[in-house]
């Protein structure tokens, strides 16, 4: 099967954290066509379980919903991150004031496969440590501690809309009930 080849990548608009560019690619069957790209950076997202099998998850505004959502703590992966995983654990020490001692990759996720690069690494975390939490200034949020099963039944009511959340959710509910982890 012949590919399709892109002609073409224009820069259309910068803002502080993407570029959305317009693709020019020829498809196979010869035609031209546009596309909207839109670069972002990779970051990283982790579920906090404690002992008591009850999940750490934060309550933030979010614009592009104009409402709250409960989400993983997650995070854009920053020069100074030396791995997705760094980056997950300094996300859960910023957002909760726990991180894990131990982590478990379970997926990478392509977030928006026909819009955004933007790739998000999901880890598990267990075996909780307490620290000082030291809150980024510009988020506000509200860190609510979950039984997992309730968790789960708040996925298919509605009430936890984000990808990267419900993945790793039902990632850790699957590898646990086959006691992988």
């Amino acid at each position: 099967m012949e590919k399709t080849k892109r002609l073409d990548r224009i820069l259309k608009y910068e803002a502080h954290r993407v570029k959305v560019y317009e693709d020019v690619l020829k498809l196979p069957n010869g035609k031209i066509q546009h596309y909207d790209y839109v670069k972002n950076r990779d970051g990283a997202a982790i579920l906090l379980v404690d002992e008591e099998e009850c999940v750490l998850l934060v309550r933030q505004y979010r614009n592009v919903e104009d409402d709250f959502t409960l989400e993983i703590p997650a995070g854009v992966t920053d020069p100074e991150d030396a791995t997705p995983e760094a980056t997950a654990i300094r996300e859960a020490k910023e957002e909760t004031g726990f991180y894990p001692g131990k982590t478990v990759q379970v997926g990478r996720v392509l977030n928006a496969a026909g819009l955004f690069d933007e790739h998000t690494s999901i880890f598990l975390g267990t075996d909780l440590k307490e620290e000082k939490l030291e809150a980024d200034p510009e988020e506000s949020i509200e860190v609510l501690r979950i039984p997992l099963e309730e968790a789960v039944r708040m996925i298919y009511s509605g009430q936890i809309i984000d990808g990267k959340t419900i993945i790793a959710l039902l990632a850790y509910k699957d590898l646990k009930s086959k006691k992988i982890i």
